[in-house]
């Protein structure tokens, strides 16, 4: 490359003057097409054009097409290889990223920086084994000017350091090598740079934020669309913007930020949580899956994630999988009350989906151990005990549970259901009747009753009487229309029966309580 050009260029190029310094590189490639120096220091300035956090215009593929014409004549350019993938990286596309760095490394294998970047493109793709070792292998070769490695090994090391005071010490060792060797790492300085330069968008954020406390949703979108467009590579706006999105609805372009924030920043846990939840609430649950697990990869040892994940393969119908990440929460999560919940889950997943009674009881047994005054616990194992047709172990349960909260309507309701399994009326209805009286709008307390007037009893008016009480308390009780139909058809009202079982039919299209054959057949009794 000339000299004197080369003078002026990088003289624009200093002064800020970045459009001025690709037009002289663009003149003197008309005189000299071909010139390979060129080439290159243009695709050096359309990259550096593009990664300007107050630019918000694209020049990727301009800065790839001049690096590969000067590929063409140093066919072995180790370095030309590394801009290749470097500017591959910020296009967004990694394989091509990785298979040029390989490239480099071909040339190269002592490449420093080659390293360094493989293991920030292997940290987008959630590969962090293979960022670590790559990160270290940058450190290697280049030792005393390698901030940037060692910063990314300590946020590597951090997010993975929940509980674990070894990973934490390493974390912290990583940090403070990266500040002892900034001074002679370029890059770094220049990222620091470019942090410090965000403090300038403090007030914007203040003022954005003050409007989201006076719920002025759509002013703060406002303000923080157009600091976007004054510094689109400045994460947090992005943050901001998929919160308010959320807020209004707008679930599609909340991803989209939470997204970019993540492409920008792919360790940001706060923007992954974020997409979770806005996948959950917009009900994509395989994306959901999706990005749990990604959160997972990332710091394995979150009880919370596992949780989340876990609940939403129950909903997926994956019981077996949502099972072992609920395990994995139980272990990884020493506060009682939460796993004392996660218990009950477990036993509830046991109890329903699995039918695995044993497992069942096992879990709330052990809920019982971290929770022994949770009322809870002790329905749910009574419950258990029940379907197993342990009714002496169940009956203790809830005699227990009366002793700590002897008004308590639905242990008094659980009893009542107890002692009609176990034949014994006279109980049954003195437990609902004091269940009722606890709480005398239980829906299910009254109709129970209800059965037991109607069909063991044969009292019909006191069976209807108590129907209408339970459907007065809830009105889409699919099962006490039912009831309260198959009494006025025993009274010979034809017609009115038939109208109860036709909303009990209707209701049960939602609430599936009750077999729809059983409806239909009473229906085509009353007229037989």
């Amino acid at each position: 490359m000339d000299k004197l050009l080369e003078q002026k260029i990088n003289k624009e190029f200093k002064t800020g003057n970045v459009k001025s310094a690709i037009e002289l590189c663009q003149i003197g490639l008309q005189s000299d097409p071909t010139n390979a120096d060129l080439h290159v220091r243009l695709g050096d300035l359309f990259l550096a054009w593009h990664l300007d956090i107050y630019n918000s215009c694209q020049y990727i593929d301009e800065a790839i097409t001049e690096y590969q014409r000067a590929l063409e004549t140093y066919i072995d350019s180790s370095e030309i290889y590394y801009k290749i993938a470097k500017a591959q990286y910020y296009k967004g596309d990694l394989d091509k990223a990785i298979n040029y760095l390989d490239m480099a490394l071909s040339k190269n294998p002592k490449f420093a920086q080659a390293y360094y970047l493989l293991a920030e493109t292997y940290t987008k793709k959630a590969r962090f084994i293979e960022a670590v070792l790559n990160a270290k292998k940058a450190v290697k070769y280049k030792p005393f000017r390698n901030s940037c490695a060692h910063y990314l090994l300590y946020n590597l090391y951090k997010i993975s350091s929940y509980r674990c005071v070894k990973t934490s010490l390493k974390a912290q060792f990583e940090r403070f090598l990266s500040v002892l060797t900034l001074p002679f790492d370029l890059q770094a300085i220049k990222n620091v740079a470019n942090s410090l330069s965000y403090l300038r968008f403090l007030p914007t954020l203040a003022k954005g934020f003050l409007k989201v406390q006076t719920k002025g949703l759509m002013e703060a979108l406002d303000i923080y669309i157009q600091a976007i467009e004054k510094a689109p590579g400045y994460v947090p706006l992005y943050c901001l913007l998929g919160d308010i999105y959320r807020a209004i609805g707008q679930f599609d372009n909340a991803i989209t930020e939470y997204k970019m924030a993540i492409w920008l920043d792919s360790l940001n846990i706060s923007a992954y949580r974020h997409l979770c939840q806005a996948y959950e609430e917009l009900g994509d649950f395989d994306s959901a899956i999706e990005t749990y697990k990604k959160l997972i990869s990332i710091m394995p040892n979150i009880p919370e994630f596992h949780s989340n994940l876990a609940n939403i393969l129950y909903i997926k119908g994956d019981v077996e999988s949502a099972v072992a990440h609920f395990q994995t929460a139980v272990t990884l999560n020493p506060n009682k009350q939460w796993t004392s919940v996660i218990n009950q889950t477990l036993g509830y997943i046991f109890q329903e989906s699995k039918s695995d009674l044993n497992a069942a009881i096992s879990s709330y047994q052990s809920a019982y151990l971290l929770t022994p005054t949770d009322i809870d616990v002790y329905i749910n194992l009574g419950s258990a005990f029940y379907d197993k047709e342990d009714y002496d172990n169940a009956l203790a349960i809830y005699r227990n549970a009366l002793d700590l909260q002897p008004e308590n309507a639905k242990i008094h309701c659980n009893l009542g259901f107890l002692y009609w399994g176990k034949g014994d009326i006279d109980e049954a209805i003195k437990e609902y009747e004091l269940a009722i009286t606890y709480d005398p709008i239980y829906d299910i307390a009254y109709n129970n009753l209800g059965v037991i007037y109607l069909d063991d009893l044969g009292r019909v008016q006191q069976a209807m009487e108590l129907f209408k009480k339970s459907v007065e308390c809830n009105p889409n009780y699919a099962l006490a229309h039912f009831n309260l139909a198959r009494c006025i058809a025993l009274t010979g009202d034809k017609i009115e029966a038939a109208k109860l079982f036709q909303i009990a039919q209707d209701i049960n299209k939602i609430t599936g309580e009750i077999d729809p054959q059983d409806i239909a057949d009473k229906i085509n009794a009353l007229f037989d």
